[in-house]
């Protein structure tokens, strides 16, 4: 396992945000499942990142199957919020000195995005 990918899950187990400055690279670039434009630079994607892991890091989230290359990984997780079954992919791509350079979350099913569309604008609102 790269050490890219130890950070993640560190950042995941620990729920530690402060984690995440050392893990993105500057030019990071966010794909959200809810938010059409890749969001672009380390504070936004720490942003997006901080209000994902509030929102679906539940007692229920975990990482059920990874596939991991050298400079990427496809994680995918369940969680369940609400009441409502989530199943999704993190595709993780890390450049080489270990940092994340690009980040892209896809959630399944509807009703999924639907919730964690709401439950990530009220979290980023408070954020701000």
């Amino acid at each position: 396992m790269s050490n890219a990918l130890k950070a993640w899950h560190e950042v995941v187990q620990s729920r530690d945000m402060r984690k995440l400055d050392a893990l993105l690279a500057d030019d990071v670039v966010f794909h959200s499942p809810v938010v059409h434009t890749p969001q672009r630079g380390k504070a936004i994607t720490t942003q997006y990142l901080t209000g994902a892991l509030h929102v679906l890091n539940t007692a229920a989230f975990r990482y059920e199957r990874e596939i991991v290359g050298p400079h990427d990984a496809l994680l995918e997780f369940s969680t369940e919020i609400d009441g409502i079954q989530i199943n999704g992919v993190d595709l993780i791509r890390w450049d080489d000195s270990g940092r994340i350079t690009d980040f892209k979350v896809m959630l399944r099913p509807l009703k999924a995005v639907n919730l964690v569309h709401q439950k990530m604008g009220e979290m980023l609102q408070r954020l701000k």
